[in-house]
């Protein structure tokens, strides 16, 4: 995910928030929650996701919180580009 974020935004600062990697541009932030069988994201508004929880609604575990397991399948690197895009533009 971090290469996908920092291919993305460059000059994304990446910090520990909360324990979890955060990718900062500007005053947005994403943060990268990992556990044993796949990644979370949070933090972004949820009017900000490039159209990515219309789509993928069974990956929508809250507010601005997708949970990304490794047996998800059906989920693009060109998708989550865009959900990162959508999250992080100023």
């Amino acid at each position: 995910m971090s290469g996908l974020i920092l291919e993305s935004f460059p000059g994304a600062s990446p910090v520990l928030s909360y324990g979890m990697p955060t990718y900062r541009v500007g005053k947005r932030k994403l943060h990268v929650g990992a556990w044993q069988h796949g990644i979370s994201l949070y933090g972004w508004g949820t009017d900000r996701d490039g159209g990515f929880t219309r789509r993928h609604p069974e990956l929508v575990t809250g507010k601005a919180t997708i949970r990304l397991r490794s047996t998800d399948v059906g989920v693009t690197d060109a998708e989550l580009r865009e959900l990162i895009r959508a999250a992080l533009r100023a």
